[in-house]
């Protein structure tokens, strides 16, 4: 890359038309891996993070015996480093890490844990420091093989070619096409208007013109995950004869979100143009482009103009530093946790590098630091909250698996102020039956054996969900909210119980209750075994459950355990923000 523009995109693996494509992957190697489980700095401490601290969550860790329920991963997040390079390396603060993180690393791995790390893909990280990875992935990357690290999580602060956070909103002259009126070939006008198909959902008419052609920043809170996220406009062209032609766009630019000034053109799928179009006076001013020299065939050609560069952009920048932590590495496992918070729409892109990708801003934007908790939310107004990280998170199951990897709805926010621990052990099971990263997000001195924290993080019936080697994340198949498909609708009125099934190896079946509501739900909720199968039939023996004579349920919470031929589950009512978890076991 240099700094005035994307670099030009030369393996096609990493465009837009390829992601959905398994046949040639971009990291072979990429591992098949369960969710990771472990805990991150950040909740906790913020910036504030330091080796006296880190070493404190590693023996309380020990001391709790979490290892021993999965939490391996201590990862090390912003605030870390130096506020600026040194000879062009990254370096501990002095103050924070006096010791350096290659012994940090030590200590990590010397208590039997993995040891992670932190970076942003832009110039800085989001607290500002000036030592983003952009333009040191190589030189990075080698320094992170050198401390050993197991888990890199990297940020998408700064970021030049997207309006990210802290980033210059005028770079959305790089994620949207411009405005379009018409195309013309061979002394032949064709209207963007009445003579294109406009593809997608993101695109729409104003005028006599197209604009918003791009992609949808999925950090907006009411933006569905479901469906064609960005916008093309296709033009059928017929040609008499195969020939070179020239084509010339009438456009109208700007830099703001929906309008900017990078146009792709791709003739029958080949891509011919991938560039800045010049400047115009405004974003309704139109004028002519250079004419540009393409082939086609005789018959009907398809013309697409269009810009996906707001993912293949942030792909790039991700998957360069995947290929230098591998070129380095020599075959070392590291977990890469990519952390765009949606904004690029990862769900579709993320599993070609990732191992797991957040699918909103942060959880919480009220972080702790030593001595005090930080806190949490159930709900609110925008993403930074349990309720909102989860309405989108549980219709995203169709991106997630075992041969693709995460959605990640954040770290737990269990142990922080402002929520209950009916609120917690609701917050538990959604991201359990979602298979979502289990990232601890506490001060773990706030813990001791025996109390709610400490069995609500340590239930084995619940992680077992998350972990379970079909990993298959649940399905919503029943809401009480009124909706034509439960499984992809984006709901956002927590007035409402869901009711989510998941499929596990053994051929048991995970059912769960949630109330979204802060008042109590007070009707029956009532799922046939019927309507399971045909929810999720085809991720289960659906044979098996069908035709069981009896069912053996066990509460993941209360560990009672009921035998019942009836092939109805039903609850009476559940606690404001409450939630009831059921392992189904079909007995044949």
């Amino acid at each position: 890359m240099n700094q005035d523009r994307p670099s030009k995109i030369t393996d096609n693996r990493l465009r837009f038309d390829a992601f959905t494509g398994t046949e040639d992957a971009l990291f072979p190697s990429k591992k098949i891996r369960l969710p990771a489980m472990g805990w991150n700095s950040w909740n906790a401490f913020g910036s504030g993070n330091t080796e006296e601290l880190t070493k404190a969550m590693v023996d309380k860790i020990k001391e709790l015996g979490l290892d021993e329920f999965g939490y391996k991963y201590v990862v090390l997040d912003d605030g870390c480093y130096r506020p600026e390079r040194v000879n062009d390396h990254l370096e501990s603060d002095p103050v924070k890490f006096p010791s350096g993180f290659k012994a940090m690393a030590d200590y990590v791995h010397g208590a039997g844990l993995k040891f992670g790390m932190y970076n942003d893909i832009g110039e800085k990280l989001c607290s500002g420091a000036e030592v983003g990875i952009y333009k040191h992935e190589k030189i990075d990357c080698e320094d992170y093989i050198k401390w050993d690290i197991d888990f890199i999580k990297v940020d998408n602060c700064y970021y030049m070619w997207d309006n990210a956070t802290f980033s210059n909103p005028e770079n959305a002259v790089y994620s949207y096409a411009p405005n379009i009126r018409s195309i013309c070939i061979a002394g032949k006008t064709y209207s963007a208007v009445s003579d294109a198909e406009i593809t997608g959902t993101r695109a729409s008419v104003k005028d006599d013109y197209v604009t918003f052609i791009g992609t949808f920043d999925g950090t907006a809170p009411d933006h569905s995950p479901v469906d064609i996220r960005s916008s093309e406009l296709v033009f059928e062209v017929e040609a008499d004869e195969p020939d070179i032609y020239e084509l010339v766009v009438s456009y109208a630019s700007g830099k703001e979100e929906g309008i900017g000034r990078w146009l792709q053109i791709a003739v029958n799928d080949e891509i011919v143009f991938d560039d800045m179009l010049p400047e115009t006076e405004s974003p309704e001013t139109f004028m002519d482009s250079a004419p540009l020299k393409i082939r086609l065939n005789s018959g009907f050609n398809k013309i697409r103009l269009m810009n996906h560069r707001r993912q293949e952009n942030t792909l790039c920048s991700y998957s360069e530093i995947r290929k230098e932590l591998e070129n380095f590495g020599q075959g070392r496992d590291i977990v890469f946790s990519i952390c765009e918070w949606g904004k690029t729409q990862p769900q579709n892109w993320g599993h070609l590098v990732g191992d797991s990708w957040r699918i909103l801003n942060d959880i919480t934007f009220q972080v702790g630091s030593d001595g005090n908790p930080g806190t949490a939310a159930w709900e609110g107004d925008y993403t930074t909250a349990i309720t909102s990280q989860y309405n989108k998170a549980v219709i995203m199951d169709e991106f997630a698996g075992l041969d693709k990897g995460w959605n990640d709805p954040d770290m737990l926010v269990i142990g922080m102020d402002g929520i209950t621990e009916t609120m917690c052990r609701s917050h538990m099971a959604m991201w359990c039956m979602m298979n979502s990263p289990l990232m601890l997000g506490m001060d773990l001195r706030r813990v001791n054996k025996g109390d709610w924290i400490y069995n609500l993080i340590s239930n084995k019936d619940l992680i077992a969900l998350d972990q379970d080697p079909l990993a298959t994340q649940a399905k919503r198949i029943f809401t009480t909210y009124q909706c034509e498909d439960p499984s992809i609708e984006y709901i956002r009125d927590n007035n409402r119980v869901d009711v989510l099934a998941k499929p596990l190896d053994n051929g048991d079946i995970a059912l769960a209750f949630f109330n979204l509501s802060t008042d109590e739900w007070k009707n029956k909720v009532s799922i046939s075994a019927e309507k399971i199968i045909s929810s999720i039939g085809s991720k289960m023996n659906s044979k098996a459950f069908k035709n069981a004579s009896s069912y053996h349920v066990k509460d993941l919470f209360s560990k009672e355990n009921i035998e019942t031929s009836d092939k109805i589950f039903s609850i009476d009512s559940i606690e404001a923000c409450g939630c009831k978890v059921y392992r189904i076991t079909p007995v044949s």
